[in-house]
């Protein structure tokens, strides 16, 4: 059944006016799908006739949220959402005091292969369509009573992979009929699919392109990321220059420190001249244990340090705040031991 959140508004119109409606009726659905109602038969200014016709055409597309986790630390809320088909993925959202910020995931698993991150060990499965995206959204907002301001695309999958339905879910969240989140709200998280970041780029959109580095040579990257076997440092920051030149956005730099792989003082100095003269910020992620690949977090000091080098070098430059680290809240974990538990069973 068709997910009725992959329509915009001028294709639901035209399925109205096709199917003996008026068109105005399409903006009272979607008025009642974005305040997060469940089914069609919810609707109250919606005729029984048409209510009857959207549930033999259409399902709804908020997915189901099968686990919810909030962490005592900080108000973060993970969840795990599944949808009609049985799949599940990941959402989490962050409190913070400029609003609510919510991670989305844009395919269900991951084929880029990182080491440091969890959503690729069970492989890729499926891209997430638009509606699908949106889906987490409604859903979380539902759950948790407050409306979300702010969009990162980091959670499970790349997005540029997907970037048909990733680019039609930033037209659909930041129209005013939806769910109205302004672009510069937005962040999109690659790990460096080079054409695709031009393409992007052309595209004009507002919002804060994030590229996961996470180091400062084509040697250790390789090593970290099978996609640099593909595109070089080169040819990503080559990319980046003509992003932040075509839309005059800042460009952040994602970089997982991971102890004894590519936080030393001279990786620090060889990043630092890389980004030099560039309008970026990197962003430092004290990596999360993956005991597969026998990754652990740096000591605090030298986190310390490798942030002091390229502030010094006129970097701007932050440490990610830990969230949610009580409640597995970093990318793929909950989906990996929820999967592992049915495996069990």
């Amino acid at each position: 059944m068709k997910n009725i959140l992959d329509l915009n508004l001028i294709e639901l119109k035209k399925w109205m006016k096709d199917n003996g409606e008026t068109e105005f009726r399409a903006k009272q659905v979607f008025e009642w799908l974005y305040k997060g109602c469940l089914s069609f038969g919810e609707m109250k200014n919606i005729p029984a006739s048409l209510k009857a016709k959207l549930e033999a055409g259409f399902d709804t597309g908020i997915p189901e949220i099968v686990e919810r986790r909030k962490s005592r630390a900080d108000d973060t809320v993970k969840f795990l959402m599944k949808y009609s088909d049985g799949n599940v993925i990941e959402a989490v959202v962050m409190k913070y005091r400029h609003g609510n910020s919510i991670c989305v995931s844009t395919q269900i698993g991951c084929r880029m292969g990182c080491s440091f991150c969890a959503s690729t060990l069970n492989g890729m499965v499926r891209n997430l369509t638009s509606g699908e995206i949106v889906g987490q959204i409604i859903a979380a907002q539902r759950d948790t009573g407050g409306r979300i301001s702010n969009v990162v695309l980091m959670g499970s999958g790349e997005p540029l992979d997907n970037f048909d339905n990733v680019t039609r879910f930033l037209d659909t969240v930041n129209a005013d009929y939806g769910l109205n989140i302004g672009q510069r709200h937005i962040t999109l998280s690659t790990c460096g699919i080079v054409p695709r970041m031009r393409e992007l780029a052309d595209m004009n959109y507002q919002i804060t392109l994030a590229v996961s580095l996470h180091a400062p040579n084509d040697e250790i990257r390789r090593q970290m990321m099978p996609v640099a076997n593909k595109y070089s440092m080169a040819e990503i920051i080559d990319a980046c220059r003509y992003y932040i030149n075509r839309t005059n956005r800042r460009i952040t730099f994602e970089y997982s420190l991971v102890k004894g792989k590519n936080d030393s003082i001279a990786n620090a100095q060889e990043l630092a001249e890389l980004l030099k003269g560039m309008l970026c910020h990197v962003n430092l992620i004290p990596v999360n244990a993956v005991v597969e690949k026998g990754y652990a977090k740096p000591d605090d000091e030298d986190i310390a340090a490798f942030c002091s080098i390229l502030t010094k070098k006129g970097i701007e430059t932050t440490v990610r705040r830990e969230m949610g680290s009580d409640i597995d809240a970093a990318c793929g974990q909950l989906r990996r031991s929820y999967l592992d538990e049915r495996r069990g069973e």
